[in-house]
């Protein structure tokens, strides 16, 4: 539900944002003091993706706390950590489009630290710069990982993950499974 509220909010945003270096800024600031509704549309998309981080965090640590990770569902905790991955994905390239001093800073600063991985930190980095300085192409890049290369991804695994559970079921928590050797009293 939190992915279905950050598509449609994010549908309507896309509708008066302008990815260029020169009108994001504005084009944001027109959305949110200008347009009908803007500004809380604007606020349920933002505020609504710290509510979808925490409630991927929520629902990986009581998958884990539950042991609903081991066998047979083991396919299902990997489609989980890459939706978790997909998810802080999102987060992190729809901070730039706004293209206020903040997020340009911010996202100087995510960019130089996915650098220094090791072997492909600085090929990742180059990558979503998309050159060798900041500027029109990365925040080009930036809006289109995050409107159409991971919603797609994360719809895609969000199916898997829930074909899954309707294949595998879901496990019970540790305090009501069945403790072994003992009898039925009816």
């Amino acid at each position: 539900f939190a992915f279905l509220s950050q598509a449609v909010t994010g549908v309507f945003l896309a509708m008066y944002y302008d990815p260029s270096v020169t009108n994001a800024y504005e084009s944001t600031r027109h959305l949110t003091n200008e347009v009908f509704l803007g500004e809380f549309v604007r606020g349920m998309h933002r505020w609504g993706s710290s509510v979808m981080v925490i409630l991927v965090f929520l629902h990986m640590a009581r998958t884990f706390f539950f042991g609903a990770y081991k066998y047979p569902r083991e396919l299902n905790w990997i489609i989980g950590v890459v939706l978790l991955i997909l998810t802080m994905t999102m987060s992190f390239t729809g901070y730039l489009l706004p293209f206020d001093q903040r997020s340009y800073w911010a996202t100087v600063v995510g960019v130089n630290i996915n650098g220094t991985g090791p072997v492909v930190g600085p090929f990742l980095s180059d990558f979503l710069r998309g050159g060798a300085e900041f500027g029109s192409t990365t925040l080009s890049r930036f809006y289109a990982i995050h409107m159409l290369l991971v919603p797609g991804g994360i719809a895609a695994m969000i199916g898997a993950h829930l074909y899954l559970v309707t294949r595998l079921g879901t496990t019970a928590p540790p305090w009501l499974r069945a403790k072994t050797g003992q009898k039925d009293t009816v």
